[in-house]
Order: structure tokens, then C-alpha cells, then sequence
């Protein structure tokens, strides 16, 4: 062998596995060199390398390392460190050195800022024999993640309607972990397939159902995760296209003659039919207007991106930093006690964010509440701000005394302008009572006036039987028919 060993750092690719699938590159560096550091053993090229090899690995790193970032930290700067020795250093990888590896592309991007030379030997990354095993092109939409980062999520970071290929599912902890962040979407018998040991003699796929991953008993360093689409149309960017075309000149003339005050008024009113759907917990029906209203908010997206104004990428950046931004103590170190302490931290970072903008003016607590609300959302809003700050009543009795207070000014109130007014000052302390009891003002009126409206129907439908309109009915009988429909329908479990 010759000793005249290249200086600075050869990264290489040591293939999927089988000795056979190592590049003839590969090879002849491994001959020419006296020794190689692997970043792990458990490969099964390794015993194929030639005589006379020394070999070191850093699997000892990995038993002494409480996570896999710290591993991978101390392996790059031991790399770093061989590399500026005269003779330098190989250092070789399982797969491909920049696919599926977190140590080599960090090395190579340190070591140029160091001024070290750098040489990439490459390598058949597992993504080959994969898609050979599941007889499969992944271009061009074959989506790649890693498994610890997919399994330390909540959600999936990625469309559910791609194809994805989820590397280095290398135990069963692992494969249970995935399970759990694919079933936020996925469901339980979506069929999946294990691959393992691609490109060794050594190769399965197993199809098992998706809850079933973590209990196959051939999971090892070399297996991977094919997750196939869960279906069509399931996607927002699929979505986006949908609305483009419907706004391009090849599109709806209906669509390409909405703007955004157009659009406006159908934004309030879909917002009222989910509200509607959630009241009669009709959660088809909420489905369904939640659609219409992501329907709305895309084509005022789009309208916004034709226009030069913004786009959706910066609708969904800017609520995601402010959500990060305003709750410290779930994504950095804030400590808070409860909910009413997130909520006065909440305007404590609110303050800062209009600072930091240049508004110098002294808003108050109540300043940002829309003019636009409906007037009960409003004084519900106002009283919670206040109450924030501490500007309640101590105990509920005292709300209750207000309310009759209120009455009693009602009640005395000689002219119109005084009605008006103590009326307005009964309905806010009406407002205050409800949110005592920790309801919702709005709520409660919309569906004390959907409990009217199907009473009142009642009496109609009664009027209609006996060939009667409303008119001829007494007030008795409306009445009765009125509690006749109570005693009906709230014996049905309906809030009637």
C-alpha cells in the first residue's frame, strides 16, 4: 500500500450495503490508503474492505452520547481535527456522503471555511436499491424525510397526497414514533411497506398496515418507510392551483371578477354558517364551511399575490412567527402559571411588537379590538381585556347586582335618550354575566335565537294542521303550542 495519502478530508460513500454495490472509486482509494474512520461499523461493506485496512469507528460515541446531535457534534470536530494532519483523513459513511447524512455535508461545509481541502468519493445512497425494491421512479414527486425528525413532530411535515420515503427507521422505538405523527393524518389501516436491507442479499419488503410498523421484527440499521398517498386533492398547494386556474384567463368568469372587497362580505357570512354548523355540533357541516372558508382565504391570497401585495407563503409566515413569537413559554423559556398569564404576557408581548414596529402612539388595552365585530363580541372583548389587568368584580354576586342595578335604571328612565342609554348599560352588564359564567355573549344570543326561531315554527306548523294563520290563534294557544314544542323537542335531546 502507499503511504502518500491525500491531505486534508476524503469523504466517502461506502453504498447501501452489499460489498458488490461499492464504486470502483471507492475501492481504489481504500486500497491505496493505510486507514479509514467510519462513522459506524454496523455496515455491512465493512467486512469486505481490503487486508491490511486499520479501521476505527466512532461507534463508541454513540454509546456514551445522550442524543444523536451530540454524537454527531463530536464526530465532526474529531473529523475536523484528523483533517489537518499532514497525511489527513478518509472518512467514510454508510449510502451517499450528503443523502441521509447529518455529520458529512457540516464536515465539508466547516472545513472549506477552514481552508482544509475537501474530496467527496460518492457512493450508491440507499435511495436506489429502494426504489428498485419497490419497483418504483421517485421524480418527480417522491417526497424523502428522515425518521427522527418526522418522529419528534406532532403533525407530518409534508402533503399527505405524495408518496413519501421515510429513511433510517433503525428500531421499533423509532417505528412507533412515526406511527404516531403519521396518524394525525393517516389512518391506522393505510397500507405502507418496510423495506429492508436494500441492496444486500439480504433485501425485504414487508406491506403490513401502517399501525403494524413497529411490531415487525425485521426492523435494523438498514430499513426504510414507503408511505403511499393517502388519495387526491388533499393538499393546500393542490388547492392554490385549483384557485389560480379558476382566476386565469382560461378560468371562471365569475372567479376572475372577485376582489377583495367583493370577497368581504362572503368571508362574514361563511364565518357565521361554521359558527351555525358548530352550535347544532353538525361536524359534517362544519367540515364543510370550514372548507368554504379556506376557499375564501386562498382566493384572497391569490388576489393578493396577482396584485403585488403579498402572497400565501407570507400569510402563513407571518401568523406562524407571531404564534412562536407571542407564546414563549411553550417554544423558548418563559415560565407562566396559567391561561391568565398567558393572556397578560400575550399583551406584555403585544406592547413590545408595536414598539419594535415604530408605533410610538400610547394605545390603550382596548385599542386593536375590531370596530367591525358584532356589538355582544365586542363588550365581551372589552370586558375580558379589562378583567386582564385586574378591572373585575371580586365575586360573581357583585356582577349580579350590577345587572339588577342596571334593571332598576331602566325602569326609572323617563325619556328615550335615558332609555336608550340605561338599556345599553343593562345589555353590558348582561354581557359581563355571561362572561362570568365563562360563555360566550354572542353564542348565547345566536342560539337563544335559533330556540325562537323553531318554536316559533311550531306554532306555524300547529296554525297550518287546523287550516288556521297565525292571526286567528289566540295568544293562549301560541302559547301553549309554544311550550308544547319545548316539551317535544327537549325530550329529544334537542336544545329546543
Amino acid at each position: 500500500m502507499s503511504n502518500d495519502r491525500p491531505a486534508g478530508i476524503v469523504l466517502m460513500g461506502l453504498g447501501p450495503g452489499d460489498p458488490a454495490l461499492l464504486t470502483l472509486q471507492a475501492w481504489k482509494h481504500l486500497e491505496q490508503t493505510n486507514e479509514v474512520y467510519l462513522r459506524t461499523r454496523h455496515h455491512p461493506v465493512v467486512m469486505g474492505m481490503p487486508e491490511g485496512l486499520t479501521v476505527h469507528s466512532f461507534d463508541e460515541l454513540y454509546e456514551r452520547g445522550e442524543s444523536f446531535e451530540e454524537v454527531y457534534e463530536s464526530i465532526i470536530q474529531k473529523v475536523l481535527e484528523l483533517g489537518q494532519r499532514p497525511e489527513g483523513v478518509t472518512y467514510a459513511v454508510p449510502g451517499h456522503p450528503f443523502i441521509a447524512e447529518a455529520t458529512a455535508p457540516e464536515i465539508a461545509r466547516r472545513a472549506r471555511a477552514m481552508g482544509i481541502p475537501v474530496r467527496v468519493i460518492e457512493g450508491i445512497s440507499f435511495i436506489e436499491p429502494v426504489c428498485t425494491a419497490l419497483g418504483m421512479d421517485p421524480f418527480s414527486t417522491m417526497i424523502l424525510t428522515d425518521a427522527l425528525e418526522l418522529g419528534g413532530r406532532h403533525v407530518p411535515h409534508f402533503p399527505p397526497d405524495q408518496p413519501v420515503l421515510v429513511a433510517q427507521i433503525y428500531s421499533r422505538q423509532v417505528a412507533s414514533e412515526v406511527k404516531l405523527t403519521l396518524n394525525a393524518i393517516y389512518p391506522d389501516e393505510h397500507r405502507v411497506r418496510l423495506v429492508h436491507g436494500a441492496g444486500t442479499p439480504a433485501e425485504q419488503v414487508e406491506e403490513l398496515a401502517l399501525y403494524e410498523i413497529d411490531r415487525s421484527e425485521h426492523i435494523g440499521l438498514l430499513t426504510a418507510l414507503y408511505v403511499p398517498p393517502l388519495g387526491q386533492n388533499l393538499s393546500l398547494e393542490g388547492f392554490q392551483e385549483v384557485v389560480a386556474h379558476l382566476r386565469a384567463p382560461d378560468g371562471c368568469p365569475w372567479d376572475k371578477e372577485q376582489t377583495m372587497e367583493s370577497l368581504g362580505p362572503m368571508l362574514l357570512e361563511e364565518t357565521y354558517e361554521v359558527l351555525e354548523a358548530l352550535d347544532g355540533q353538525d361536524f359534517a357541516g362544519v367540515r364543510e364551511e370550514l372548507g368554504d372558508v379556506l376557499l375564501l382565504v386562498t382566493m384572497l391570497a391569490q388576489i393578493g399575490s396577482e396584485e403585488g401585495l403579498f402572497s400565501m407563503p407570507e400569510v402563513i409566515h407571518g401568523i406562524h412567527s407571531k404564534i412562536v413569537r407571542r407564546h414563549p413559554h411553550v417554544f423558548g423559556d418563559v415560565q407562566v402559571d396559567d391561561a391568565a398569564g398567558v393572556l397578560r404576557n400575550w399583551e406584555k408581548l403585544k406592547e413590545e411588537e408595536r414598539h419594535e414596529n415604530g408605533d410610538q402612539t400610547q394605545k390603550g388595552i382596548l385599542d386593536g379590538i375590531s370596530r367591525a365585530l358584532p356589538a355582544l363580541t365586542r363588550a365581551q372583548e372589552f370586558q375580558s381585556r379589562a378583567a386582564h389587568v385586574g378591572f373585575d368584580w371580586p365575586h360573581l354576586e357583585g356582577v349580579k347586582e350590577k345587572v339588577l342595578e342596571e334593571w332598576a335604571e331602566v325602569s326609572e328612565a323617563a325619556t328615550p335618550e335615558e332609555k336608550e342609554k340605561e338599556l345599553g348599560d343593562l345589555l353590558f352588564a348582561i354581557v359581563n354575566l355571561v362572561r362570568w359564567y365563562h360563555l360566550d355573549a354572542e353564542t348565547v344570543l345566536r342560539k337563544a335565537n335559533q330556540r325562537f326561531y323553531r318554536r316559533f315554527r311550531h306554532i306555524e306548523q300547529r296554525a297550518r294542521e287546523q287550516n288556521r294563520s297565525l292571526g286567528d290563534l289566540s295568544m293562549e294557544e301560541m302559547e301553549a303550542y309554544w311550550q308544547e314544542a319545548k316539551r317535544l323537542y327537549s325530550t329529544g335531546g334537542v336544545d329546543f
